[in-house]
């Protein structure tokens, strides 16, 4: 559950959690919020969201104004907070930035109180969940990651799953209904006090500020009763909870067996790989599964794919016929995708750009290789 930077005392707590749940699959947590308090739990938080760097919330507060503050001090009044149970969180800062497709994805920035308060969070509660989390979900999750997921797409096309339903979710972050989701974190955790800062952080008022530097609060997912924030600690955990539910069911459906298929996801990205001939009933059994989820499927960028006459794209790469550089021999594989490609020059044009401020060498470098790491 942790890494050679995660304290001890926190590796051990993390360690008991774990095996806990992965022994006793019905065992429901149910004292959990002072670990959360927990001084040595807020300064490994602390640390973590120091290290991811970020921009300031709506209080404008940033590291440097805590430096200033006094670190210790300001993190022992957030845990008497906790302990007194006077918490409240702050309203999210919304921003948006730019898509490949040239559209605009929001995304929440917490204060920096609320970023170390869901981040303690998830170091309590990650390990819990992380033993409940099906195979097929690879977002998010501690040893594992998005080259993983290509990699098993590839050998699910080479195990005989030729025919593939490429599925995209209509705002799944923005529709995950806060009832079921509850449910869903309830399942595992009795501790109230845990779920009320979980149910606090889902119903945050929203902070925006337009052209002229007017601010506008909004609480729209306290009244819709759905969406968790794109950008904050706690939000991936909270959308593989809800996602679960989808990879479950389509398991207890035993649509596995009957339409020889097999899920792929990260995050809200999904493919659903078939024997021959039973895609279209896959896309109607996925279609009739996240209606009863309260989820919508995206009818315009959501299609069949039969390899390898076509051709899909997915976490950046295309899968499909492929030709051999040397000998000229056609193959099943993947190659990166032509937006993904456009994506990585753009980036680098932005980094090196010739009118950008003079940045040390060292530091150019850094960010070149950041770039292409991520890619």
């Amino acid at each position: 559950m942790g890494n050679l930077s995660t304290p001890k005392s926190v590796q051990k707590l993390q360690t008991a959690l774990h095996a806990k749940a992965k022994a006793e699959a019905g065992y429901r947590f149910y004292a959990l919020y002072d670990k959360i308090s927990r001084e040595d739990i807020l300064a490994h938080a602390y640390a973590q969201c120091r290290s991811n760097k970020g921009a300031p919330g709506v209080d404008g507060q940033d590291f440097a104004d805590i430096d200033g503050y006094g670190v210790q001090r300001w993190l022992g009044e957030l845990a008497l907070a906790l302990r007194q149970e006077t918490y409240r969180p702050d309203p999210i800062r919304r921003v948006y930035i730019p898509k490949a497709n040239g559209k605009l994805r929001p995304l929440g920035i917490s204060t920096l109180r609320d970023r170390v308060c869901m981040t303690a969070a998830m170091l309590v509660l990650e390990p819990i969940f992380e033993a409940d989390l099906p195979p097929e979900q690879y977002a998010y999750r501690p040893g594992r990651n998005a080259q993983q997921a290509v990699v098993e797409v590839e050998a699910l096309l080479f195990r005989g799953h030729p025919e593939v339903v490429d599925a995209d979710l209509a705002d799944y972050f923005g529709s995950i209904p806060h009832t079921d989701l509850l449910k869903s974190v309830a399942r595992r955790i009795m501790d109230r006090r845990v779920l009320h800062l979980i149910k606090m952080w889902l119903e945050c008022p929203v902070e925006e500020t337009d052209d002229r530097g007017r601010k506008t609060r909004t609480t729209e997912a306290r009244d819709k009763r759905r969406g968790i924030p794109q950008g904050s600690p706690i939000s991936p955990l909270l959308a593989n909870l809800y996602m679960r539910r989808f990879v479950l069911g389509w398991k207890m459906l035993g649509l596995e067996r009957s339409l020889g298929s097999r899920i792929v996801t990260y995050a809200d990205d999904l493919v659903i790989l078939c024997r021959r001939g039973k895609a279209e009933e896959a896309l109607r059994q996925l279609r009739r599964i996240m209606g009863r989820l309260k989820l919508m499927v995206n009818e315009e960028k959501t299609r069949i794919c039969k390899v390898p006459e076509g051709e899909f794209d997915f976490l950046g790469y295309t899968f499909g016929r492929m030709y051999s550089a040397k000998t000229g021999q056609a193959r099943l594989g993947y190659r990166p995708s032509r937006k993904s490609i456009k994506r990585v020059i753009e980036s680098i044009h932005t980094v090196t750009a010739r009118s950008g401020t003079w940045q040390e060498t060292t530091e150019l470098v850094g960010q070149l290789n950041r770039t292409l790491r991520g890619w």
